[in-house]
């Protein structure tokens, strides 16, 4: 039997190019415009490092789920998840405090609610980048 790895190393870098900006890349993915936001004297329209944290962790539970549901055999015909992260002054430092994901599960005429509601919360539960931050992430499904 094979063992595999429990540690994992993942790699970007990143590469400022003018003003507040910059260019995330990863090998063999295409690459990413990044800027300071706004409310930071940077630019509109280019994801921040504030976005892609609150995105990293809605994503993250999106994939786990995926994943949980997969094993568990659960029917689901869409899912759609808006996410929200507070970011605050605390002790005289900014942070994330928290981050409120909504994600909604349509399930099929027959679908068992009951079952995708347990499974987006053992999604919660075991998302490894929420597992990993600081901030309190909490989801608040809606499910069809």
């Amino acid at each position: 039997m094979e063992v595999r790895s429990k540690v994992y190393m993942y790699h970007a870098s990143v590469k400022w190019t003018e003003q507040r900006k910059g260019v995330i890349s990863c090998a063999g993915k295409p690459d990413i415009q990044v800027a300071t936001p706004p409310e930071f004297k940077g630019h509109e329209g280019i994801w921040s490092p504030e976005d892609l944290f609150v995105a990293s962790a809605n994503t993250c539970v999106m994939t786990t789920f995926l994943a949980v549901a997969e094993r568990a055999g659960l029917a689901f015909t869409s899912y759609e998840s808006a996410a929200e992260g507070r970011l605050e002054l605390v002790e005289g430092k900014f942070q994330f405090t928290a981050i409120t994901l909504k994600p909604t599960i349509t399930l099929p005429a027959n679908g068992d609610a009951a079952k995708a509601r347990e499974l987006i919360e053992k999604a919660e539960a075991t998302c490894l980048i929420s597992n990993s931050m600081k901030a309190r992430v909490t989801v608040e499904a809606t499910i069809r």
